[in-house]
């Protein structure tokens, strides 16, 4: 919490594994304090947030890492280019090398397709 430039106050999550460096009473009584609300996953689920583990996995090495912020206003906006980035132009390998945008954008596009022809699925149309 001591690398954190921003007052305490400000913080609403507090995300963290259920690693045993994490498990004490001087981190609960922290949050406690400030109103910081712990995210974790189910307990002995590791694929439960496997998707969320990754992205901040991803946050992390490619934004979080790369940059020093002066201020939180800066964060802010370097933050929402990235998420922008992130949505529209990054490609993504379990999306099948798609923007996040565009495989939602194609999926329901099939879905709409599927629905005026009555089909279950796109196959059914052939």
């Amino acid at each position: 919490f001591s690398r954190i430039k921003q007052p305490l106050t400000e913080v609403e999550i507090f995300h963290t594994d259920r690693g045993k460096e994490f498990d004490n009473q001087a981190i609960d009584e922290l949050l406690t304090t400030f109103d910081i609300n712990r995210s974790l996953s189910h307990k002995g689920c590791p694929f439960d947030n496997a998707v969320a583990e990754s992205t901040y996995k991803s946050l992390k090495v490619e934004f979080v890492y790369q940059y020093t912020f002066e201020t939180l206003q800066q964060l802010d906006l370097e933050l929402f280019d990235y998420v922008n980035w992130w949505n529209h132009l990054r490609l993504h390998g379990t999306l099948g090398y798609e923007t996040p945008v565009g495989y939602r954008n194609q999926r329901l596009a099939q879905r709409i397709l599927d629905n005026e022809l009555g089909c279950a699925n796109a196959s059914e149309a052939v």
